[in-house]
C-alpha cells in the first residue's frame, strides 16, 4: 500500500524525490505558487488555493466545500502505485488537516481519535486547520469525531516550519 507524506513548501522537491511521490496535493495561499516536480504528470498535481485562516478575513480566501470536495475526489481517484505528497508552506495547517481528511477517505472505517494521535504521534508541530476538518466531517458521515478527535490533540508544538513526515492510515 502506498503512504501519505506531509511536508512544507521548502522540502517539496527532496520529499517527493525521497519517498517516490507520484500524485502531490499543494495548498497555498492566491499570492503563492509551487512548480510541479519532475516525475509528477500534471494531472496528477492538485493546487488548493486557500489562506491558513479558519473564518473570513477580507482579502483572505477562506478553505471552502470546493476545495475539500476537490481534495476528497482526488484522494478517491488516487491509485495508490506510489505515495502522494501532501504540503503547503510550512507543513503544519493546511497539509496536516489534508492528509488527515485524507486518511480518513482512505480508511473510512479508522477511529478518527486514533488517527489524530497517530498524527500527532508523527508530526508533533501537527495544528490541522480547523475549518478544512470542519468542512469534511460531515461531507465523510463522521457526525462530529473528525472535529472533536483534532480539538483534543490540541496545538502541536510551536515551529517555523514542520518536519517532513509519513501519515500511516491503516
Amino acid at each position: 500500500m502506498a503512504s501519505l507524506h506531509v511536508c512544507s513548501l521548502s522540502r517539496l522537491n527532496e520529499t517527493v524525490e525521497q519517498v517516490g511521490a507520484r500524485h502531490l496535493v499543494t495548498l497555498l495561499g492566491p499570492t503563492m505558487d509551487a512548480a510541479t516536480p519532475e516525475g509528477i504528470a500534471p494531472e496528477r498535481h492538485l493546487k488548493l488555493i486557500a489562506n491558513d485562516i479558519p473564518t473570513p478575513l477580507e482579502g483572505h480566501i477562506l478553505p471552502g466545500t470546493e476545495h475539500v470536495e476537490s481534495l476528497i475526489a482526488f484522494v478517491k481517484d488516487w491509485d495508490r502505485a506510489a505515495p502522494m505528497v501532501i504540503h503547503c508552506w510550512a507543513g503544519i495547517s493546511r497539509s496536516t488537516a489534508a492528509a488527515y481528511i485524507a486518511a480518513s477517505v482512505l480508511n473510512p472505517n479508522l477511529d478518527e481519535q486514533h488517527l489524530a494521535r497517530r498524527l500527532r504521534a508523527s508530526s508533533p508541530s501537527a495544528t490541522p486547520n480547523p475549518r478544512l476538518i470542519a468542512l469534511a466531517d460531515p461531507m465523510l458521515g463522521r457526525e462530529g469525531r473528525m472535529i472533536m478527535a483534532i480539538a483534543d490533540i490540541g496545538r502541536g508544538a510551536d515551529a517555523f516550519e514542520g518536519t517532513p513526515f509519513e501519515l500511516v492510515y491503516d
